[in-house]
């Protein structure tokens, strides 16, 4: 499975810098549950490099505690603008498209570049920038394929396919970028996605789902009780369970949050291909 995801992260990232070339300002998207975790930062740097303006969009904060995002936006302003946003409830978007034509300046057509993982909401914001629904959006990581260019008044928006730096597969599940139906031991997968919850908030699946067992393949049995996941024979049907478990987290259902510490600045930086 590594291999397959190294063909398509070599394709995604040719996309990217097509993408970003002609940009004047680039939206990095990340998810409010875990934002600095979803940050480029060596695509950040060479970025700047290259002159172009960042805005790092927190979406979907409708999930999280306004304090919480109101934190991290905090944060993330001693490096670069910073806004929190709900695409999706139309939550923050007026202040978006205001940040991006200030930094854009003068310029007659202020090209938009939107980039960050897969299934942070980018169609979604590319729709509400653009005022109509063409874009393909929808719940599955990876959904955009090709460059989009959209036009609206003085913003002209280039999507790009989600990207990101080689990384264990994971990783990149906990980070929606792996869709549930192409892991061939969700078991696994889940287990590890509940230990990294649980760093989180050791009483995330308490508070969500009334599950008070803390061992992963625990918890993953009592969600199957709680769903009625059953094999001919009344077996517990752990496999299925595990797949509703890390689809329930990649779209947003399962409810956690990590707030900023001192240590959050100096996080490392994610590589790239």
């Amino acid at each position: 499975m590594e291999e397959k995801f190294k063909q398509f992260t070599r394709g995604a990232w040719r996309l990217f810098w097509r993408a970003v070339k002609d940009a004047d300002v680039v939206l990095e998207v990340l998810d409010p549950r875990d934002p600095d975790s979803f940050r480029l930062k060596n695509i950040e740097r060479k970025l700047v490099e290259m002159g172009k303006k960042i805005i790092l969009v927190i979406n979907k904060s409708d999930l999280v505690p306004k304090d919480v995002v109101e934190a991290w936006k905090n944060l993330f302003e001693k490096e670069y603008p910073t806004v929190y946003i709900s695409a999706r409830k139309r939550l923050g978007t007026r202040k978006l498209r205001k940040l991006i034509i200030k930094l854009g300046g003068k310029k007659d057509l202020i090209y938009v570049a939107v980039v960050g993982y897969p299934n942070v909401g980018k169609s979604t914001i590319i729709n509400i920038l653009k005022g109509s629904h063409s874009a393909p959006t929808g719940a599955k990581p990876g959904l955009t394929r090709h460059l989009q260019l959209i036009r609206r008044g003085r913003i002209k928006i280039i999507d790009t396919p989600g990207v990101f730096p080689i990384e264990d597969p994971i990783s990149l599940v906990y980070k929606g970028s792996i869709r549930v139906e192409q892991l061939e031991d969700p078991i696994h997968y889940c287990e590890e996605l509940i230990k990294k919850i649980l760093e989180i908030d050791s009483s995330a699946f308490e508070r969500n789902y009334e599950i008070n067992a803390k061992d992963p393949i625990d918890i993953i049995r009592e969600f199957a009780k709680k769903r009625n996941k059953l094999k001919k024979g009344g077996e517990l049907d752990l496999e299925t369970a595990a797949r509703i478990l890390i689809k329930e987290w990649q779209d947003g259902k399962l409810i956690v949050w990590r707030k900023p510490t001192s240590k959050s600045r100096n996080s490392s930086s994610n590589g790239v291909d």
